[in-house]
């Protein structure tokens, strides 16, 4: 099978992002602050599960996943079903999300699957997260979130 140009290199940023959005991962496991912030653009713009409604500059987006590292010991971020869709210099990717762990009162959790979503925008020849995306479904006759689905 023969592939032209154009789709080997939507393949090759299609990885790139896979691979970024992985550090980020790696990251957040570590718990390591100075390895998530240059994932991210210094004006990223976070919507969050967490209020406000959004988290405004790299300051706030780290101020969030430092406030989120307070509460575990270890720390585990699972991400399922990503998909990912590249364009030269803009790409989306979005799944499913879980942050779960051993808490620092030695407690467990599987914690809850968010969707996930991840704007990137290709700065100085790298792919960086401008946005991103986490939310709850929620019931619309009872106004609660539903905290129990799978993917």
């Amino acid at each position: 099978m023969h592939m032209n140009n154009e789709t080997t290199q939507t393949r090759t940023e299609e990885s790139e992002i896979s691979a970024h959005v992985a550090r980020l991962i790696d990251a957040l496991q570590a718990k390591d602050l100075e390895l998530v912030r240059p994932l991210y653009a210094q004006d990223v713009v976070s919507f969050d599960v967490e209020p406000p409604l959004q988290h405004v500059g790299i300051a706030a987006k780290l101020e969030n996943w430092a406030r989120a590292f307070t509460f575990f010991k270890d720390l585990r971020y699972e991400l399922r079903d990503l998909e990912v869709v590249a364009g030269d210099d803009v790409a989306f990717a979005h799944g499913f999300g879980r942050l779960g762990g051993r808490l620092k009162n030695g407690a467990t959790t599987d914690g809850m699957w968010v969707r996930a979503t991840f704007c990137l925008r290709k700065i100085d020849g790298g792919w960086l997260i401008v946005n991103d995306h986490v939310s709850v479904p929620f019931d619309i006759a009872s106004g609660n979130a539903v905290t129990n689905l799978e993917p």
